[in-house]
């Protein structure tokens, strides 16, 4: 029975988990008869724990990695450097420097996550595994940028002013440390807090499940809810509440397939691509959608109309 925490169902199901890469580790060291199938063999296994299917490493049986997201990751990221100089010209804009935060570290998760499900580092190897923890930590400091750059915009404190940066930047770093060190634990096995899970199999860690895979949802839902309250009942505009509906749409849809299509696709591309670079492209498109919507309720140089009141 699957309980609250356990990643074996997503190590097992969906390809290109990443986190899945901590739990290998964890399992080489402690309970190693566990790894079977495709998992056995560290020099050929795919990211997952015994995954139904997945991407062999590089170099095996013909394998160009992961090559669909690696090539969607690398567009990304020139799509985010557009974004994050476009948002720093617009110097008067209410939330530049979060927003620019927020950007920064998208683009960060996406060189993370290139390098973490790419299938060009050896599964259990302790590069693939602090890489996976730092990849973490940014995952969870990016979804608190998120929602940071909600309370920003109802301007309860102002904007790129200390009163908001110091607090904005301590919880950055607050559930990126928290997060990267759980991540450590449950990969390395410092302690006996955070790991290793037990029963093996299960791949249980309660922290880890809710900072990588509760936390977005949340963070995203509590963004949505803020945007919607400046946006109609601070500003009392309709037009831009479309650009945070579609970006909520396109974001649902990643999720969607990353999590229920990779799989297909990754069959029927007899296991040379899955469906993780359709979630990479829609991400991306959710948060170019996202910078349109923030650009339309913010002015871009000190002369225009301002929408909030000073």
């Amino acid at each position: 029975m699957t309980h609250f925490g356990d990643f074996e169902p997503l190590c097992h199901q969906v390809p290109s988990y990443p986190w899945c890469n901590l739990f290998y580790r964890q399992l080489q060291h402690h309970n190693a008869s566990v790894l079977a199938g495709p998992s056995a063999d560290p020099a050929t296994a795919p990211v997952g724990v015994n995954p139904e299917c997945g991407i062999p490493l590089a170099g095996h049986d013909g394998s160009l990695a992961n090559i669909a997201n690696i090539i969607a990751s690398a567009l990304s990221m020139i799509v985010l450097a557009i974004l994050i100089f476009s948002t720093s010209r617009r110097k008067a804009a209410v939330g530049r420097v979060e927003f620019r935060i927020f950007l920064v570290l998208y683009f960060l998760t996406l060189v993370f996550q290139l390098l973490t499900t790419g299938a060009f580092l050896q599964q259990g190897s302790t590069a693939l595994t602090v890489l996976t923890a730092i990849h973490a930590g940014l995952v969870a400091a990016t979804f608190w940028a998120l929602v940071g750059n909600a309370v920003v915009s109802t301007q309860v404190v102002e904007d790129g002013t200390l009163s908001a940066l110091i607090p904005f930047n301590f919880f950055v770093l607050a559930f990126f440390v928290a997060t990267g060190y759980i991540a450590l634990d449950v990969g390395f096995s410092f302690t006996s807090v955070f790991g290793p899970s037990d029963p093996a199999v299960d791949l249980h860690s309660t922290p880890l499940f809710v900072l990588t895979s509760i936390w977005p949802g949340v963070a995203a839902i509590l963004y949505f809810a803020l945007m919607a309250y400046v946006v109609l009942g601070i500003l009392n505009e309709l037009r831009p509440m479309w650009y945070f509906v579609l970006t909520a749409v396109l974001f649902v849809l990643s999720q969607l397939d990353f999590f229920l299509l990779s799989k297909v696709i990754c069959r029927g591309a007899s296991q040379k691509i899955d469906g993780s670079f359709v979630a990479t492209v829609l991400e991306t498109a959710a948060v170019t959608v996202l910078y349109f919507a923030w650009r339309s309720i913010t002015e871009e140089a000190w002369e225009d109309d301002m929408y909030y009141p000073r």
